[in-house]
């Protein structure tokens, strides 16, 4: 039996840059207001027509096959986490398997919002694990711009969300004691909607419902969110599940050389800096340049602190992330 490891990272993001101020002048905010409350500075934003949630999986893909210095056919299979897929179906994932010019290998799609990159790892270790696979290439990525209302109406969700792809390579670890030594998953459905997009469904509202009745005032097109009730169980869930992996482990917090938390919001990341007593060198953010990527941020995160000399051979990487769904899990990664 193996244990999977991450071969190579890649990220992308559209140089777009969106500051607090330009959205101040479609909103009604500022950027004390926003920094306050979620310590974004600014996010990027696809212009249009220039990329989409696929070709920006791709081109993080990329990077991440020629990191981990293989071919692109050697890659077994696929595994795509996106909420904001190109279509509403088929998944991004057999459209990079087109885009890539891979062989005729699985591409799976995951649909869980701002865990889906850990969900994707875990899937992936598990495929690595049994002998299935050898090389699966795991993507996170997410265009959020183009669904977003960028009215003062909105704002309380808008100035969060940032576009952006990040990508792994995972692929077999003989030492058992190296690479992804557990993944820990969790849901609560109970509080689906408290952070969610009900429209379109096909559920209580129809394509042609929302076609038929074009309403300007319908808002179920557009995320919602319970601020502050995600924020409290967040930063329950957070903890828990880092505490589940480090026990799985024998591990304490002190262990930890760096936690990569999802990029949701600074303050959740800070909340839980303080109480696991970490220090800086201990927590990578980048929300503040990228706003909350969802599935992305993770990858990007992850790729970032790579490329930044903060990830080194031998160090106890932990990987955490809480969402819409509710859902949450944690990655015990020992580099």
């Amino acid at each position: 039996m193996y244990n999977s490891k991450i071969a190579g990272l890649g990220f992308y993001v559209p140089e777009n840059v969106v500051t607090n101020d330009d959205l101040s002048k479609l909103m009604d905010t500022n950027d004390e207001w926003i920094q306050e409350r979620t310590g974004i500075k600014e996010r990027r934003h696809v212009v249009k027509g220039e990329d989409t949630t696929t070709s920006m999986g791709v081109k993080a893909a990329q990077k991440a096959i020629e990191r981990a210095g293989i071919d692109k056919n050697d890659i077994d299979f696929i595994v795509f986490a996106t909420l904001s897929p190109d279509y509403y179906f088929p998944g991004p994932g057999v459209l990079v398997q087109r885009d890539l010019g891979l062989k005729t290998v699985g591409a799976l799609d995951i649909r869980n919002q701002c865990s889906g990159f850990v969900y994707g790892i875990s899937v992936a270790d598990q495929y690595i694990k049994s002998g299935m696979y050898k090389n699966v290439l795991v993507i996170g990525s997410e265009l959020h711009s183009h669904g977003l209302d960028m009215t003062t109406r909105g704002r309380g969700v808008s100035v969060i969300f940032g576009d952006g792809a990040g990508a792994a390579v995972m692929t077999r670890e003989e030492d058992p004691k190296k690479g992804v030594l557990s993944t820990h998953l969790h849901s609560e459905g109970e509080h689906a909607e408290e952070l969610s997009l009900i429209a379109p469904g096909m559920g209580k509202r129809w394509v042609t419902d929302i076609i038929g009745d074009a309403d300007p005032e319908d808002t179920s097109y557009f995320p919602y969110m319970n601020g502050q009730f995600v924020f409290k169980n967040a930063v329950v869930r957070f903890s828990e599940v880092i505490m589940e992996g480090l026990h799985t482990n024998n591990l304490t917090p002190t262990d930890i050389d760096i936690l990569i938390p999802h990029q949701a919001n600074l303050r959740i990341s800070q909340f839980i800096q303080k109480k696991f007593g970490l220090s800086d060198d201990q927590v990578f953010n980048n929300i503040m340049k990228y706003g909350n990527t969802t599935a992305a941020s993770i990858p990007i995160a992850l790729t970032e602190a790579w490329e930044a000399g903060k990830v080194k051979e031998g160090d106890l990487v932990v990987l955490a992330a809480f969402g819409s769904g509710f859902t949450w899990g944690s990655a015990i990664i020992r580099w």
